[in-house]
């Protein structure tokens, strides 16, 4: 070969292994980040060419999909009474994307897990078209139901939990929204979005207050300053606590009472402190013990998990709850549930569960498994224990405590007929020198005799209440009532 032609055949030879190269880059390499990148859309076409797979409750699909007329996207989403749902369901919305479970699962629901390979495989054989999955969630449609009910105009929120397993029985908002309005991908759509956000709407309908937002938990959280006073072994739930009325806050000139200046807060044992919700032994208690030891025992309830921590994974992250590192006079209000204290719904009912399951925490999870199109199940969640916050013997002697509270105390509007109910009211101040309406809080279980089915927390964050008749008595507890009943009515 002469020379000219040989330096073209290294030339020829060069293009085509720069061919080869480029080619196998864009396969192999750039292949995830092209699939996903916003400007090819032939990847969303696809993805609303079939049905989307369904996000289930107690057998039934919540969400579904309908044909969309003028659009290369032939199907859209639809919610069935989303306004209910959408706490757990989240949106799924051809213009603006998705979020919570409609995002997290979305290769099941669209069928493209890894996991769906041979059922994608058989539809291809067989010329049907693909299908997507189903998310069977542990939600209980009656109790999500009287959770959103009793929220009726009233600004808050509920959360649910089996004590037993971890599995999330209610999630329930209120203001809330309906993801069917933005579904599609029209202006329409778009604009309807926006007007859900924050920006305009000021109540803030989409966001998920079981699990995103964080309140004082007020005097709910006395049950966990009572845990650890009976784990420290310094106290008894009968014995007196040398408590003073009014106390007087460590480093301080400040005097702390109690609601209605109640007599009997006066020296009282843990179980009348929780029976009448005495700041006084509380705030003593939570300063006696130190702010070490409440912080440790408040995170073995939950508190304090760092964003990278997947413990309170439900799977949708929720916001960390907070009991702070700070000095002794904001440890004693901490103690009550006020000063920087901070916790979800979600993080106040795995409290109430850890007392009601006899000292043991599990795990909160919403999805019982994930199932292919012909319903084989390709994943099934075990239920996991996360710690064990109390002893199951200091457990016993709590949950005695707020049985009292329900039968005699501040709870009394929790009580329900034939059944053991254990609660604790909270009313947590608002705003800077207690300035606005406080928080409604009420935490409570239902017992029978296999045990609890159900543990429940409420708050209620505005309402037309008036201020002087706002407590976690009067907002909160018929709303955790009517949500165990719920519960309980489906175990006969």
């Amino acid at each position: 070969m002469n020379k000219p032609l040989r330096r073209i055949a290294i030339f020829c030879g060069l293009l085509t292994l720069a061919l080869l190269v480029r080619t196998n880059w864009l396969q192999f390499v750039q292949a995830d980040d092209l699939k996903e990148d916003p400007q090819n859309r032939r990847v969303a076409i696809q993805r609303y060419a079939q049905p989307r797979g369904n996000i289930v409750v107690d057998g039934k699909p919540v969400t579904g999909s309908t044909e969309v007329a003028g659009s290369d996207f032939k199907y859209k989403r639809t919610y069935k009474n989303g306004e209910l749902w959408s706490p757990i369901t989240g949106f799924a919305s051809q213009r603006i994307g998705a979020n919570q479970l409609e995002k997290l699962y979305d290769p099941v629901l669209t069928g493209d897990d890894d996991r769906l390979f041979f059922n994608r495989t058989i539809d291809m054989l067989t010329g049907k078209p693909k299908k997507g999955g189903n998310v069977v969630t542990t939600l209980n449609r009656k109790a999500q139901k009287a959770a959103f009910d009793g929220l009726g105009d009233k600004k808050g929120a509920v959360a649910a939990i089996n004590p037993k397993t971890g599995a999330i029985l209610a999630l329930a908002n209120k203001p809330s929204y309906d993801p069917s309005v933005f579904a599609g991908n029209s202006d329409k759509d778009a604009k309807a979005f926006q007007n859900l956000e924050k920006k305009k709407d000021p109540d803030d309908p989409m966001l998920n207050r079981a699990l995103r937002q964080t309140y004082p938990p007020g005097s709910t959280f006395k049950v966990v300053t009572a845990a650890a006073g009976l784990e420290s072994g310094d106290y008894d739930i009968d014995s007196k606590t040398d408590s003073e009325d009014p106390y007087r806050l460590p480093q301080s000139t400040t005097d702390l009472g109690n609601e209605g200046n109640n007599p009997a807060c006066k020296n009282a044992s843990v179980r009348v402190a929780l029976q009448w919700s005495c700041n006084t032994v509380f705030a003593k208690m939570s300063n006696e013990l130190g702010n070490k030891k409440m912080m440790e025992e408040a995170e073995k309830f939950g508190f304090n998990r760092d964003q990278d921590d997947n413990a309170q994974d439900t799977p949708v992250r929720p916001a960390p709850s907070v009991y702070p590192k700070d000095n002794r006079p904001q440890n004693a209000m901490a103690g009550i549930g006020q000063a920087s204290n901070r916790a979800t719904p979600l993080q106040m009912a795995m409290v109430t569960a850890a007392i009601a399951n006899d000292g043991k925490l599990m795990k909160p999870y919403m999805v019982d498994q994930l199932v292919a199109p012909n319903l084989n199940v390709i994943d099934q969640t075990k239920p996991k224990e996360l710690s064990q916050p109390v002893s199951p013997e200091n457990a016993q002697k709590l949950q005695s405590a707020m049985e009292t509270v329900v039968e005699k105390g501040t709870g009394t509007s929790g009580k329900i007929s034939g059944v053991t109910v254990g609660g604790k009211t909270g009313t947590a101040q608002h705003g800077e020198n207690n300035k606005d309406n406080p928080y409604a809080w009420f935490i409570s279980y239902a017992k029978t005799d296999d045990g609890s089915p159900v543990a429940v927390a409420v708050v209620v964050e505005s309402s037309d209440t008036l201020r002087s008749d706002i407590a976690g008595g009067k907002l909160a507890a018929p709303i955790a009532k009517s949500v165990m009943e719920a519960v309980l009515d489906g175990k006969k």
